[in-house]
């Protein structure tokens, strides 16, 4: 659960702020605090249970880490570019055309992927080159970061032949750090009398930390010519998305089967 505060104040003629002073809590108000991958931006968000919303932005210059801090000379995020740094803070229905400004990051952890595990900043923002200024001050934390998903598959060294209808039956086991569903799919190929034969086959199982968990499919052949009793070379590759992040993960195994022929 997100913990802190955001507050901020506007000297008479601000647009912003309207000359007003403004706070809000997590533990009442809805304040959440995301980043990018690459470390180059936080943005945050406040939803007031009075029906306030605003948006504060603070990047580095285009290409850089924002690390702890005086960022002097921004510009409004997201036009800053290379050569500066960006700003913005904006809400209520109100925003501003061009602005300059500076801020202060004194204590930022990131976490994975753009996961902010805490931050605490201060900035000044002057709408339309004017001598007003909004100045605000941000402290938050957030629950240390979740961790990553971690993803094995495997692919067993016995499979099946079936002389029925041509399909090479494969087997393997996924493993998995966090409860997901694993996609696991991949190609079957086979050279037999000069013949290449090739069927792709796909899996679906949800994975569960512990124990590995098998999975099992049928490669259907390409063409005319089925799979048969004999070596294959069985590439498979693990697919799943990690919900903390949203972000895709994959892994993957090749290995050489051997067909027996299919009961039944």
């Amino acid at each position: 659960m997100t913990e802190g505060t955001v507050s901020f104040s506007g000297d008479q003629g601000d647009y912003i702020s309207g000359g007003g002073s403004y706070a809000y809590s997590a533990g009442t108000d809805r304040i959440q605090v995301t980043g990018s991958a690459a470390h180059g931006l936080v943005d945050i968000s406040i939803s007031g249970t009075n029906g306030d919303w605003w948006s504060v932005s603070l990047a580095a210059p285009q290409g850089q880490e924002l690390r702890t801090g005086t960022y002097e000379g921004a510009t409004r995020y997201p036009f800053n570019g290379s050569d500066a740094p960006g700003l913005s803070h904006d809400g209520n229905g109100r925003g501003c055309n061009t602005l300059t400004g500076a801020f202060t990051i004194s204590k930022i952890t990131w976490g994975p992927h753009g996961y902010v595990e805490a931050l605490d900043a201060a900035y000044e923002q002057h709408c339309e080159g004017g001598e007003s200024a909004l100045r605000g001050q941000v402290h938050i934390k957030n629950p240390t970061a979740p961790a990553e998903l971690s993803l094995g598959v495997g692919v067993s060294v016995a499979g099946q032949a079936s002389a029925l209808n041509g399909k090479a039956t494969v087997h393997g086991k996924v493993t998995c750090n966090k409860p997901v569903q694993v996609n696991v799919g991949g190609l079957v190929t086979q050279v037999k009398r000069n013949v290449l034969i090739r069927g792709p086959y796909s899996a679906t199982v949800k994975c569960v930390p512990g124990a590995p968990i098998a999975w099992s499919a049928q490669a259907d052949p390409t063409g005319t010519t089925p799979f048969q009793t004999g070596d294959v070379e069985v590439k498979a590759t693990a697919t799943a998305v990690d919900s903390d992040y949203q972000v895709s993960v994959t892994a993957s195994d090749i290995a050489a089967v051997h067909l027996t022929r299919a009961k039944g």
